[in-house]
């Protein structure tokens, strides 16, 4: 009887354990999926060392929104078009592998340009304007003085963004016209951003590269504590940015 009664707890604790697989898997491909922020390409908007979550129904589903993009079809199912400012999630289309995080800037039809830092749609001026300064300090503790500005984009959305100078690498750039069922997207740290201005890294991403929408973070960490260092946990946590929605 012993025998017995141990088998079928076995057996019941491994149905839990897939059950509980099944709907983890189920919850992370159809409605949201948790990301960390490993780099400082969207300060000072994501920091490094944020975790968010990203809705991944928000412009429907393509085969990135499955375990491993496993290839079951082509193109979006339910498809629901990004708002122009959304900061958005998606598979490098380099290598269709790796996630990367940017804000949408620019529709299929679009002419992007940036001229002495400043972003140009449609041959049209985005404004701008300066709020205050924004000081970013590396592992070291060195300081680096950024200005931070407001942008509004054609349709109103206001959202901050840091420059170092109106003359580093891409702060000059020849046209980019969005092709059809493409997107250019940008990082809010204008001089220390990899997007849609170098094409060979990035270049424009496919509507079907969209993985989610990012919404909110749950924590954030500074990085100060190493994992084993649990007495300085609570010192590292970033508790005035938890449970913040991204805008």
């Amino acid at each position: 009887m012993k025998n017995k009664y141990a088998s079928e707890g076995l057996s019941e604790t491994v149905r839990t354990v897939v059950y509980a697989v099944v709907i983890a898997l189920v919850f992370r491909t159809f409605i949201y999926e948790p990301f960390n922020i490993p780099s400082g390409s969207m300060v000072p908007t994501l920091l490094v060392g944020d975790y968010l979550f990203v809705s991944k129904y928000s412009y429907g589903y393509s085969k990135h929104s499955l375990p491993c993009s496993a290839p079951l079809f082509d193109g979006r199912i339910f498809n629901d078009k990004p708002e122009r400012g959304d900061v958005a999630v998606f598979k490098l289309p380099k290598d269709n592998k790796t996630d990367y995080i940017k804000r949408i800037i620019g529709y299929s039809g679009d002419k992007i340009q940036i001229k002495k830092g400043r972003l140009y749609i449609n041959g049209k001026i985005i404004k701008r304007e300066k709020i205050d300064e924004y000081v970013v300090r590396d592992k070291d503790g060195s300081a680096t003085r950024f200005s931070k500005y407001i942008e509004t984009l054609p349709n109103g959305y206001k959202h901050p963004i840091i420059e170092h100078s109106d003359s580093s690498l891409y702060d000059n750039t020849g046209v980019f016209l969005v092709p059809p069922k493409h997107y250019f997207m940008m990082g809010d740290n204008r001089d220390n951003s990899t997007d849609s201005r170098d094409n060979a890294k990035v270049g424009f991403v496919p509507e079907e590269n969209l993985v989610g929408r990012a919404e909110v973070l749950f924590y954030s960490n500074d990085g100060s504590a190493r994992w084993w260092e649990f007495w300085k946990w609570p010192m590292s946590v970033r508790f005035h940015r938890l449970f913040q929605s991204i805008e």
